[in-house]
């Protein structure tokens, strides 16, 4: 009887997942901005908790967070557009030198390895022409309302998330964790634990892409409040996001300076600028709760990157933490967990 009961249950098993991984991927407008409104939320928590203890109405403090939301998205489209006019702003003698450095570039590859190509050289500047732009510009609409659908949306799950209209205690204690001390202990351990990483992940991505912005102005790199900004968000991805930031950097590097000691050192600062926040002191921050192996790290960013694309690559850290603290809930899966940290206790 036991054994028809358990095999039972894996049939249903390998029937639900599939269904929830297709759930996941069909319905990501809704999850993308629940997820991200949520660890936006924990965020705000120690803030809203403060108003509480001096018994400000709650609609005041949540008025409160949706203006610091609003006044950082505010500084950011400013930093954004700064970029994008410095940017646009360049004439065509810097794109005319990237067409032919990265020309003679291919060329020599070419030749290393015996390939002849007859494809016409690419055209940089055919880029910034007008009626290029203008071709482009319903993908530009369309991906600006997707965007702003998003923001729009990832709002509305803040507040309610705030106003407890959603609480995540309730719902752990009403589907996978029955036991009430359970779910409170389980929720305060995913409280503390997530506001501490993206915390420290804000932060050092933050001091990254400055000093990357600090770098290219030393070296007269172009566009360093681009860089800058660039450097930061896609920081956010774990291990990806630093080297896929100074592979692009270093080809840009290559273009503007001279193969001399300049690009040599560019690329040693902007490489050690990842190196000393991110190699070094994130993990000395995070500390050892946050310790998730190589091997794990890689599959859930191919997981949610597949799934969700650049959100799922930015959430997919977060979301690991969230699964294996439930996981070390219960005896059964407490293996797991140990599996996906460093080190199996």
């Amino acid at each position: 009887m036991m054994n028809k009961t358990s095999t039972t249950n894996l049939l249903l098993l390998a029937i639900v997942i599939p269904i929830v991984f297709y759930l996941l991927k069909t319905l990501s407008f809704i999850f993308i901005p629940l997820i991200f409104s949520m660890f936006i939320a924990l965020l705000f928590l120690p803030l809203m908790r403060w108003f509480n203890k001096r018994n400000v109405p709650k609609f005041i403090s949540i008025f409160v967070v949706i203006i610091i939301i609003a006044g950082t998205l505010k500084v950011t489209g400013e930093l954004v557009q700064l970029s994008s006019k410095q940017i646009f702003s360049s004439d065509n003698l810097f794109f005319t030198k990237a067409e032919r450095k990265l020309s003679s570039l291919f060329t020599s590859i070419q030749q290393l390895f015996g390939i002849e190509s007859k494809q016409e050289k690419l055209k940089l500047t055919q880029f910034l022409k007008q009626e290029n732009l203008l071709k482009n510009l319903k993908l530009t609409i369309g991906f600006v309302g997707n965007l702003l659908t998003t923001i729009l949306m990832t709002a509305f799950f803040v507040v309610l998330w705030l106003a407890e209209s959603i609480n995540v205690q309730k719902v752990l204690n009403r589907t996978i964790l029955r036991q009430k001390y359970a779910s409170v202990k389980a929720f305060i351990k995913i409280e503390k634990d997530l506001i501490k990483f993206l915390k420290v992940k804000f932060l050092m991505s933050l001091f990254t892409g400055v000093a990357t912005g600090f770098a290219c102005l030393f070296f007269d790199v172009s566009f360093p409040i681009f860089w800058g900004l660039f450097v930061f968000v896609i920081n956010f991805v774990q291990m990806v996001g630093s080297f896929v930031s100074v592979i692009l950097l270093s080809i840009f590097a290559f273009v503007e300076l001279d193969p001399t000691s300049m690009l040599f050192f560019f690329i040693l600062s902007i490489t050690g600028a990842q190196v000393l926040f991110g190699a070094i002191l994130e993990p000395v921050f995070m500390g050892k709760s946050f310790s998730i192996n190589i091997i794990t790290v890689l599959v859930v960013l191919m997981f949610w990157g597949f799934l969700w694309g650049v959100p799922g690559l930015i959430m997919a850290i977060p979301i690991t933490v969230f699964i294996k603290i439930i996981l070390e809930q219960f005896p059964s899966t407490k293996r797991i967990a140990d599996i996906m940290s460093a080190t199996s206790k």
